[in-house]
């Protein structure tokens, strides 16, 4: 074995994306960031779209900077968002830029599928939260449309799927970012046909199942052109960001719970078996494909996708954002809450309006200024997320004792310190970068370098630096959250 393994990472979230060189020597993690970039959403003849090709051209630019730098890669892993996907026709090229979920035209898109096999079965079948812009509601709407691109398909590739099919000419589907979809049965571990037979579509119009860790192919000879480098493998990693996360959270037991915090808040359980009855149906909770044969039982939050919008709309704001969250705290607490996953939220026009509007509709205080905005989106936030441990408290098979929180939200030291005091029980932060750490991990999985999960957990918590955040503040009991 090599001194030093390499791993080319690339993380690919809703509004951003990286690529970062891992390196694992004496147990220990290194990651070094390459190129960070915008992931920016096309809106053209009323609908909105992601940029693929944008995608695909500064994964290239980050592996032409290794290859500058002649460092030798063991591999390459891609993670991103969940459930949008590519078309590719018969003559193996990619036949339109995908659609992105928060485009509006799956509106009443899960009501008009409901009518072809019931809700209750749909949840039966898959165990997934029910979202408007789940795969299975958009590949039913692009039907009902008569879609082109979806009449031409010959294959139809997940995100994380089709970059690396743009590397590697190779057609997969992987486990985790196909749980995201509603189409995958937890039970079989494939996609549901009764499911695809209503929408005139097949099991085969997917690719070859892979899961986390699999070897898929190697660079194209064109793209090694492209880069300067050799047929270096691209693995499976979780192909879901959430998953790759999930797999980087440093737990030295099994009872915690999980918070993913970025433009989404996934927060949720890792458990052995897939929880699906009647109350985690009307709690709306999801059933995710983890690492290892585990599910990740969550629920979907809208996150700093509220904050995001509101500072791109505030002219008096400060441009950093720590200051802007410092500023929070200046404002009065408990002024107006808001459920941030109003389907207002979704996409508005203006964000700062939609919160506007919501508070005045509830005959609550209506927040003007952006700090109390700011403050009303974290407090609202966390109420939501107590609202959610409190139905996970009733599903778990065990007892959650302290919360584990990834992702960009954790550099918000006022927003963790609410976590802990509004939840009553420890908050532990760290890694910052856990997408791209797991999808690293997975990557030194498949090459021989860790053996399993806890091995993964060990290197991760000896390679980084974590916080803990315990209760102070009991002010947080006499606040509710509005009723969704």
């Amino acid at each position: 074995m090599k001194d030093q393994e390499n791993f080319f990472a690339v993380d690919l979230g809703a509004t951003s994306g990286r690529t970062i060189l891992g390196s694992i020597q004496n147990g220990k993690l290194t990651q070094r960031e390459l190129t960070r970039f915008p992931n920016q959403i096309i809106q053209l003849g009323g609908h909105f779209y992601w940029d693929i090709y944008a995608l695909y051209n500064e994964i290239v630019r980050g592996l032409k900077l290794v290859a500058e730098e002649k460092i030798q890669l063991t591999s390459i892993g891609i993670d991103t968002w969940g459930v949008d996907f590519v078309c590719v026709g018969q003559d193996k090229a990619l036949l339109r830029n995908p659609y992105s979920y928060r485009d509006p035209h799956t509106e009443g898109a899960m009501e008009a599928y409901f009518q072809k096999i019931p809700k209750e079965k749909v949840y039966e079948k898959t165990g997934i939260q029910f979202m408007n812009f789940n795969s299975l509601f958009q590949l039913s709407t692009m039907h009902k449309n008569n879609d082109s691109a979806l009449n031409a398909a010959w294959k139809i590739l997940f995100m994380p799927d089709a970059l690396t099919y743009m590397l590697t000419g190779e057609a997969v589907c992987e486990y985790t970012i196909l749980s995201t979809s509603q189409m995958l049965n937890p039970r079989t571990g494939k996609i549901d046909t009764e499911l695809l037979d209503v929408i005139g579509l097949k099991e085969s119009q997917f690719g070859r199942y892979v899961n986390p860790g699999d070897r898929v192919g190697t660079l194209t000879p064109e793209v090694q052109q492209l880069t300067g480098l050799g047929p270096v493998p691209v693995v499976a990693v979780a192909g879901h960001d959430t998953a790759s996360a999930v797999a980087a959270v440093p737990a030295q037991g099994p009872n915690y719970a999980y918070l993913s915090c970025g433009t989404w808040s996934l927060l949720g359980i890792e458990t052995q078996e897939a929880i699906i009855n009647e109350k985690s149906y009307q709690y709306n909770f999801t059933n995710e494909g983890g690492i290892e044969g585990t599910t990740r039982f969550l629920k979907n939050i809208c996150g700093m996708w509220l904050l995001e919008r509101c500072r791109q709309e505030w002219t008096d704001a400060p441009s950093d954002v720590n200051k802007v969250n410092a500023d929070a705290m200046e404002a009065e607490p408990f002024r107006s809450i808001i459920n941030p996953d109003d389907p207002r939220f979704a996409n508005p026009p203006s964000m700062v309006k939609a919160i506007q509007d919501y508070c005045r509709e509830t005959n609550q205080p209506v927040p003007e200024t952006y700090r109390q905005i700011a403050r009303c989106i974290f407090e609202s936030l966390v109420l939501r997320y107590r609202q959610v441990i409190g139905y996970l408290h009733e599903l778990a098979p065990f007892p959650i004792e302290k919360l584990h929180v990834i992702g960009g939200g954790t550099y918000n030291r006022y927003l963790m310190q609410m976590t802990a005091d509004c939840l009553g029980i420890p908050v532990i932060t760290g890694p910052v970068e856990g997408t791209a750490i797991g999808n690293i991990m997975l990557q030194a999985k498949a090459a021989g370098l860790v053996t399993d999960i806890f091995q993964m957990r060990r290197i991760i918590a000896d390679s980084i630096e974590q916080h803990t955040y315990l209760p102070q503040d009991n002010s947080w009991e006499k606040v509710k959250m509005l009723k969704c």
